[in-house]
C-alpha cells in the first residue's frame, strides 16, 4: 500500500455518494441510462505544482498551477500558494495511479494549457506572449471519488473531484477506466477499496 500526502479532501464519503446518485429528476434520469450506483472508490491523482509566468507585453502574471502526472487531461488547480502541512493527509491507498508524465513533458503540457487560456481570453490583446514554468518542488495529490453504475457485469464511470466538489468529464473518466481495467484485470467497481452502497 502506498502512502501518499494528499490535499485534504471536502467531500466524505457519504456526501460524494449523494452526489454522484444525484437527487431527483437527475437520480431518475441517471439510474434510466447508468444503472444503479453499485460502489464508489477514492482514488489519488498525482500532481505537480509549477509557479507559471505569464507576459503578455502589455502585463505580467505570476500563478501557481498543478497539472495532472498521468495524462494532463485533469483541470488544472489554481493555488494561492503551496499547500501547508495542515491542508495536507497522508492517506495510505492502492488506488493511486503511478505518474505516466515526467516533469519536463508536465511542463509542456501545462505551458500548451495556459496558452490557450490566454488565446481564449482574447487573440487580439496578445502582444508578444511569454510564458514560462517552474516547478515547485512538491508532490501533491488530489482525492477523486469514482462512482461505479451499472447493470449486471457492465460499468460506467461517474468521476467527483474531492477538493472542488465538481464532476470531471470524459477524458477523467476515460483515463480512470483504462487504469483500473489495466490494474486489476478486473471489471471496474471489483478491486481494492471500492465499497458496496
Amino acid at each position: 500500500m502506498h502512502l501518499v500526502e494528499s490535499l485534504k479532501p471536502n467531500v466524505t464519503r457519504d456526501a460524494a455518494v449523494a452526489q454522484l446518485r444525484g437527487s431527483g429528476l437527475v437520480r431518475l434520469l441517471r439510474w434510466g441510462s447508468l444503472g444503479p450506483l453499485r460502489s464508489t472508490a477514492e482514488v489519488y491523482v498525482p500532481f505537480r505544482i509549477f509557479r507559471v509566468k505569464i507576459d503578455n507585453g502589455n502585463g505580467r502574471q505570476e500563478k501557481l498551477l498543478a497539472i495532472d502526472i498521468l495524462c494532463g487531461a485533469f483541470d488544472l488547480y489554481a493555488l494561492e500558494d503551496v499547500p501547508s502541512p495542515d491542508r495536507m493527509i497522508r492517506v495510505g491507498s492502492r488506488n493511486r495511479p503511478a505518474p505516466m508524465l515526467d516533469d519536463q513533458r508536465a511542463r509542456d503540457l501545462l505551458i500548451e494549457r495556459v496558452r490557450r487560456l490566454v488565446y481564449r481570453q482574447g487573440f487580439f490583446r496578445i502582444r508578444g506572449l511569454r510564458i514560462e514554468a517552474e516547478l515547485v518542488n512538491r508532490e501533491l495529490h488530489i482525492p477523486y471519488w469514482v462512482g461505479f453504475f451499472g447493470f449486471g457485469e457492465r460499468a460506467h464511470l461517474s468521476v467527483l473531484d474531492g477538493v472542488r466538489r465538481r464532476m470531471e468529464g470524459a477524458k477523467v473518466r476515460h483515463f480512470l477506466r483504462e487504469w483500473l481495467a489495466s490494474t486489476t484485470g478486473r471489471p471496474p467497481g471489483s478491486a481494492g477499496e471500492a465499497v458496496e452502497v
